[in-house]
């Protein structure tokens, strides 16, 4: 790709022009770099180099077994060119590879060099500097990939997902910063979009100091990227990035809330034109997470682990997805639900998630793999959440009481109290095939729906479809988006089990707990969580008030799944829990 003596090429970067609403977004900037880099540059480090200029941190992402991805911020918002190295050794005295980037305010001063053709499964150090003014970042830790002839017993991930500042401290960040995981996996909402006030305000948001900056919604390309350099200025963030490489996507967050392919419930109207927001988040996007694939939208791409396992990463979120069903949509106004028109739409062949490009490419790299386990990265629920309706109807309530009242009222909190009692004892009944049970019981057991039409459960015909591609494999698929942990058995149609989903708890974000107003009182969160798994039939564990995130250990024969939390997120001190262990075999 690049010429050895053109000091212009080496310093080329992959521009790509995209074309939106509002004007001319240039695409991520990635220096591309090759072994002949390093004889290009000769002099060696200043022996007096100072720890400033670049008070983002380091980073570094999307591993292989030939190379990786490492980035920095150059923050004195000066253009420089920028010295880059690598090393095997902390203290930088054998350098395997140097190179210069540009820091600029084309893309915001962030650098981004995808370092190649260095040795598999090996870990690195890297570091930026200026050689000009002897500013350096920190020192960040990396590691490629085994490569299928390296011999390697297990692969250990962090899954994690949904970080909101305003909601406290990313403690769970410098908890996998502080574990064993030699990649951190990260599902998406690594930002938020809201005003400050709005989503995740509690009473610590202020005197933690973490109320969103710019202090308002982000709409443009610079309030995205103000958004970001906010984010990476936490220490915890900062501390895991250098120690561990990223594989990411995004969810709805860095975009707006709900986001689906042509719009977004957070976006309105009177904020302007959908898509040069949506270019203008993923410009940003591409700024501070640089992804191998970062010239388009299309994220999706796979990771191999030797023959252990093969990491695919998805995008449920932007790419394909048509608009979210709402129940609100189904009901007259007597408040009827007209469940024939909302069968008819839930069982739509034509409803798209991911679009049938992913999945075409999904099933080529599945059936293309070769290795033990293969593994969905992706961000929404797949697992069937079938709850009781009359359940449901009560939580939608309670959330529409909050939502107009500030809290639900304590008839409905106890209406809510009752109904679980009573279907748990129905569902112990059905369970037990008890003649004695009337139509009417069964029927409150069985009469089911979806509990979120945003995740998989509102596409139900192209879940089918992607479960016919997975059908005879040995699969797990990680999840985030809810802010809850959970487990679930992933059944086609006809029952036939497909897999296993592992999905983590989020980082600061409110769950379920939150937005149902009973985090003051733990004890109901455990029993809803507990009601949850006895009544939704393919639901296995659930946890609905805890931060924390999820470790995955993979081997040849086993994968175990540890559901991590920390006890707090609101001091600096904190301790972090196993609470729950699973073991796929």
């Amino acid at each position: 790709m690049m010429e050895n003596n053109n000091p212009i090429n080496r310093r080329r970067f992959l521009k790509n022009s995209l074309l939106a609403a509002g004007g001319i977004f240039i695409a991520p900037l990635i220096e591309s770099c090759t072994d002949n880099d390093f004889n290009d540059v000769n002099e060696n480090a200043p022996s007096d180099l100072k720890n400033a200029g670049f008070e983002s941190g380091v980073a570094s992402f999307d591993p292989t077994a030939e190379g990786i991805i490492i980035w920095t911020r150059y923050s004195t918002g000066i253009d420089a060119e920028i010295t880059w190295e690598i090393s095997k050794n902390s203290n930088f005295s054998e350098v395997l590879r140097r190179g210069k980037a540009a820091a600029t305010s084309v893309n915001d001063f962030t650098i981004a060099v995808d370092v190649q053709n260095i040795p598999s499964n090996t870990k690195f150090y890297y570091r930026f500097y200026n050689i000009t003014t002897k500013e350096a970042s920190v020192v960040g830790e990396t590691l490629t990939l085994p490569s299928k002839t390296d011999t390697v017993n297990e692969v250990k991930m962090a899954v994690v997902s949904c970080s909101n500042f305003p909601a406290g401290l990313f403690n769970v960040y410098g908890a996998i910063a502080q574990s064993e995981a030699d990649v951190v996996v990260h599902l998406g909402d690594y930002i938020y979009e809201y005003a400050p006030g709005q989503y995740g305000t509690n009473p610590y948001t202020n005197q933690l100091g973490r109320a969103h900056k710019p202090a308002k919604e982000i709409l443009s390309l610079n309030d995205y990227r103000e958004r970001y350099r906010q984010y990476r200025g936490d220490k915890n963030l900062q501390l895991l990035h250098q120690k561990k490489p990223f594989i990411c996507v995004w969810d709805d967050h860095e975009f707006a809330n709900d986001t689906y392919k042509s719009g977004a419930e957070n976006h309105q109207p009177n904020e302007g034109d959908f898509q040069a927001r949506k270019m203008a988040a993923f410009q940003a996007y591409s700024e501070y997470i640089p992804l191998k694939t970062g010239k388009d939208l299309k994220i999706y791409r796979s990771f191999q682990f030797g023959n252990i396992v093969s990491l695919h990463m998805m995008d449920t979120r932007v790419i394909a997805r048509d608009k979210q069903m709402e129940y609100s949509d189904y009901l007259d106004n007597a408040g009827n639900f007209n469940q024939a028109q909302f069968t008819a739409d839930f069982l739509s062949t034509n409803r798209k998630l991911i679009g049938s490009e992913q999945m075409s490419w999904l099933s080529s790299q599945i059936n293309g793999s070769t290795a033990k386990w293969q593994v969905l990265g992706q961000q929404i629920l797949m697992t069937k959440m079938m709850v009781p309706a009359e359940l449901l109807m009560l939580l939608n309530q309670i959330l529409a009481e909050i939502k107009q009242h500030g809290s639900a009222q304590p008839a409905t909190m106890l209406a809510l109290q009752t109904t679980i009692t009573q279907l748990i004892v129905l569902k112990t009944r059905y369970k037990q095939q008890d003649p004695t049970l009337t139509p009417q019981e069964i029927a409150r057991i069985t009469t089911t729906l979806p509990y979120n039409l945003d995740a998989w459960d509102g596409y139900f015909m192209e879940r089918e479809h992607l479960y016919s591609l997975l059908a005879g494999k040995k699969v797990v698929v990680l999840a985030g988006d809810t802010h809850n942990a959970w487990m679930g058995t992933l059944k086609d149609a006809q029952g036939n089990h497909i897999g296993t989903e592992l999905a983590c708890s989020s980082v600061s974000s409110p769950g379920l707990e939150g937005y149902l107003g009973i985090s003051s009182d733990p004890t109901k969160a455990i029993e809803l969580a507990q009601a949850f798994s006895m009544l939704i039939d393919d639901l296995d564990y659930a946890n609905l008030y805890k931060r924390g995130y999820l470790h995955v250990k993979f081997t040849s024969g086993s994968s175990l799944a540890e559901w991590r939390f920390v006890d707090n997120i609101i001091s600096d001190t904190y301790n972090t829990v196993t609470e729950k262990t699973y073991t796929i075999v």
